[in-house]
């Protein structure tokens, strides 16, 4: 069984927090400047890298460092150095599924750090690197957005203009608190595509236990395929008014579902941290490779957010010190959690199961969510048990190392 524990720094917890920035026009065009300049960069610094086929931070900056700051008039010295930086972090990962030389958007979001910006909390301001020189900007958010930026370290940050709105996304670390003992076992929680989550305790999310306006899982279908057919009908059309309606709901449904994933994992968190449970979810990392879908499928199946459901319920879980894992998704679904008895025969229907053995009957969802369950509680013993010599084993050690797919990242 393949148990995966959440995993965070040891100094604190990452998290980031959005400021709305109100520049004059004047420091507007000097915001817009700073973009260009660093995307310009990027983009010369990348086009480099991909020649030579160099992508480590130190071998890029010793080869790019005086030739991009030759080639793009106003770059200073330490954008140049996050320049290579943030080039060097985007081959990392997709280096061999790329067929030629990253290029950074000219208006996309760039990042500062505390060499570039400086910070004057007492005025709720803050002072940012351009090429026209420093400009120093006040800026507004929510009530706990401005508490953690008064209040926690803060580390690096991100510039975004979206539709003429100035966003600054710092990241700040929040203290970590210690991970309380599940007394009373874990909370599963099945992810599907016709419902989105299904807990061990038998409810079925979004449903009624979420106050808003998704009522339920079939509404959630009915939304995105409408929207779909929209997108369709509009990209078909191909007018300026067509394509400027495309814009206008670009990201709606990104955004409907990064809600409804929030509003899943704050439940499911609240609940465990209510009856002193963990949390349990299976980790479905690779599942579209695995999965076979029919053509009509693929859409529905490459659009599920699960991922994303994941990340949040780490990271709230992290934050309320509730124990987290993750459990081997084989099976879940077609064994019985009453007996053990593992077949495809027990799923007569999609959403039933039938146990041929036992005779144990029930939502197909909710019997995968008590397997879920079972298995972390199997889990998380076996990731807490102690060592024979009194020191931690190689395979404890390498799950307390952060997952590519930890929260915060």
């Amino acid at each position: 069984m393949a148990i995966r524990r959440s995993a965070t720094k040891r100094q604190g917890l990452p998290s980031v927090v959005q400021l709305r920035l109100t520049p004059t026009p004047d420091q507007a065009d000097a915001l817009t400047a700073a973009v260009r300049v660093c995307n310009q960069a990027a983009t010369v610094i990348s086009r480099l890298a991909w020649q030579q086929r160099v992508f480590t931070v130190l071998n890029l900056h010793r080869l790019a460092y005086h030739p991009v700051r030759t080639q793009v008039v106003g770059l200073g010295a330490q954008a140049a150095i996050r320049a290579i930086a943030r080039v060097a972090g985007a081959y990392a990962n997709r280096r061999a599924t790329k067929k030629r030389a990253h290029i950074f958007r000219p208006h996309g979001a760039i990042p500062y750090d505390a060499r570039l910006m400086s910070w004057n909390r007492d005025a709720r301001a803050v002072s940012l690197w351009t090429p026209r020189g420093r400009v120093t900007l006040p800026y507004t958010g929510r009530l706990e957005a401005l508490k953690a930026i008064d209040t926690l370290p803060i580390g690096e940050a991100d510039l975004i203009c979206r539709r003429g709105i100035w966003l600054l996304q710092v990241a700040v670390t929040l203290p970590k608190p210690a991970v309380r003992e599940p007394v009373n076992g874990f909370i599963g929680v099945d992810q599907g595509v016709a419902n989105l989550a299904v807990t061990s305790d038998g409810v079925v999310l979004p449903g009624l236990a979420l106050s808003g306006t998704i009522s339920f899982n079939g509404h959630v279908r009915a939304l995105r395929q409408r929207r779909h057919g929209q997108r369709r009908r509009l990209q078909k059309k191909g007018t300026p008014a067509a394509r400027r309606v495309l814009r206008r709901l670009s990201g709606r449904e990104h955004r409907m579902m990064t809600d409804l994933n929030h509003q899943i994992s704050k439940y499911v968190v609240r609940e465990a941290e209510r009856t002193g449970r963990g949390i349990a979810l299976e980790d479905l990392q690779g599942i579209r490779g695995r999965a076979r879908a029919h053509r009509l499928q693929r859409r529905t199946l490459h659009s599920w957010a699960f991922a994303q459901q994941i990340a949040f319920t780490r990271y709230k879980a992290a934050r309320a010190g509730i124990a987290f894992v993750l459990v081997d998704p084989a099976y879940t679904s077609q064994a019985c959690p009453e007996c053990g008895y593992v077949s495809r025969a027990n799923r007569p229907a999609r959403g039933r199961f039938s146990c041929t053995r036992c005779g144990l009957a029930g939502h197909a969802d909710h019997i995968a969510a008590r397997n879920i369950a079972a298995r972390g509680v199997a889990g998380w013993a076996v990731v807490n048990q102690p060592h024979a010599t009194g020191f931690p084993s190689a395979r404890r050690d390498r799950e307390s190392k952060p997952s590519a797919s930890a929260c915060g990242s």
